[in-house]
């Protein structure tokens, strides 16, 4: 029992009090696979058995650090969405000048995405195999997959992007992009389920411009009614939710920018909070909470019965934060949710690009022992 809160249990249900939001540090062996690969040096098939290796190397690591969930690292993936959403039917990868965010680092080749058909979930994604082999290398264990969220097409390519050229389809009828995208991600979710998927997450950088002054600033200033635009997202991942079945886990990571231990936007949630703590219907929230940039807690009071899973730890660094603050701040947030709606995590992943953020392998391993020990703690011993 907690000595902190008596109240407070552990879940056996995801999202779980000890979590992680999915991506880590790739290692060495798959960063050489893949420049060799690219050179011509190494076959698709050889680059494939170099990941699953790793794949199932990790997942080892991940059950050792006492992990209730185990993910594939993103291995597989150079970016964290672009991968799943230019392998859809009607959307293409496209090299542009500069990218459309804008990090406090320097970004690789620049590319978007450009819809060149109409959107649809294709008969064979490769997202589909990448489950197979994590739930492959994890055997019974409970294993989570993440893909971008459905807002994340139409942010890039229509948000992001002033005065968007859009295919005859869609031109001046966003309402047939949003159901095509919504029926696309329909399609998603079930072949994941049907592949043996129950816990899913949708990887959304959304939330953290609309939380931005800045850029909701910008964005009004071409055009967008951002608080429009955001119903309309959450009326989307809702559609998506309600088409799952009910025993599959849904939950969303909201995140401000993950390149090389920077991020593209700032601003607490409260400009969203209503709207998307209040309306979505996800199973649970991974929120950015390691630095001023996001805010007080104060917005979580829109929490309605969604899990809050509290990212109190940065994966930006390898400075290990004192055990204490990281208790104190738990007692914070529960002014506003019940302690047993909150869990603790890394602020994002080790690496939503291949690049990887500016810490060590070791490092990541080090921020997961301290979140374990001290959702023990708080939580109650297992």
């Amino acid at each position: 029992m907690s000595k902190l809160f008596p109240q407070a249990t552990l879940r056996d249900r995801a999202p779980y009090r000890f979590d992680i939001v999915g991506s880590f540090l790739r290692p060495d062996a798959i960063k050489q696979a893949r420049r060799q690969c690219a050179c011509g040096d190494c076959s698709v098939e050889e680059l494939h058995a170099v990941e699953d290796t790793e794949v199932a190397q990790l997942v080892a690591k991940e059950k050792a650090v006492g992990l209730p969930n185990v993910t594939d690292g993103e291995f597989r993936r150079t970016w964290w969405h672009l991968d799943f959403l230019f392998e859809l039917l009607g959307v293409e990868l496209e090299d542009t000048k500069e990218y459309s965010t804008q990090f406090k680092a320097h970004m690789h080749r620049p590319v978007t995405l450009k819809i060149t058909d109409k959107i649809a979930f294709p008969k064979v994604h490769p997202f589909i195999d990448h489950f197979k082999g994590l739930q492959k290398a994890a055997g019974d264990y409970p294993v989570k997959f993440t893909i971008p969220s459905p807002s994340m097409l139409h942010l890039i390519t229509c948000v992001r992007t002033p005065n968007p050229k859009l295919i005859e389809r869609y031109a001046g009828n966003e309402e047939q992009l949003f159901a095509d995208t919504t029926a696309a991600y329909i399609d998603a979710v079930n072949a994941l389920y049907a592949a043996g998927c129950r816990i899913l997450q949708l990887d959304d950088t959304a939330w953290g411009e609309f939380c931005s002054e800045e850029k909701r600033a910008l964005y009004a200033s071409q055009g967008v009614n951002v608080d429009a635009v955001a119903k309309r997202y959450v009326q989307m991942i809702n559609e998506v939710r309600a088409a799952a079945p009910a025993d599959m886990v849904i939950t969303m990571h909201i995140c401000r920018g993950n390149f090389r231990s920077t991020w593209f936007s700032s601003g607490g949630y409260e400009p969203v909070a209503e709207i998307l703590f209040g309306g979505c219907h996800v199973d649970g929230f991974f929120l950015e909470y390691d630095s001023d940039r996001a805010g007080d807690f104060k917005p979580l009071r829109f929490i309605k019965d969604q899990q809050v899973v509290l990212g109190l730890v940065t994966s930006k660094n390898g400075d290990l934060e004192d055990k204490a603050v990281i208790i104190e701040r738990i007692q914070e947030a529960a002014k506003y949710v019940d302690i047993n709606q909150l869990c603790l995590s890394p602020q994002c992943g080790f690496a939503s690009t291949e690049e990887g953020n500016v810490l060590t392998e070791e490092d990541q391993w080090k921020k997961l022992e301290l979140i374990r020990e001290i959702v023990d703690e708080v939580w109650g011993d297992k």
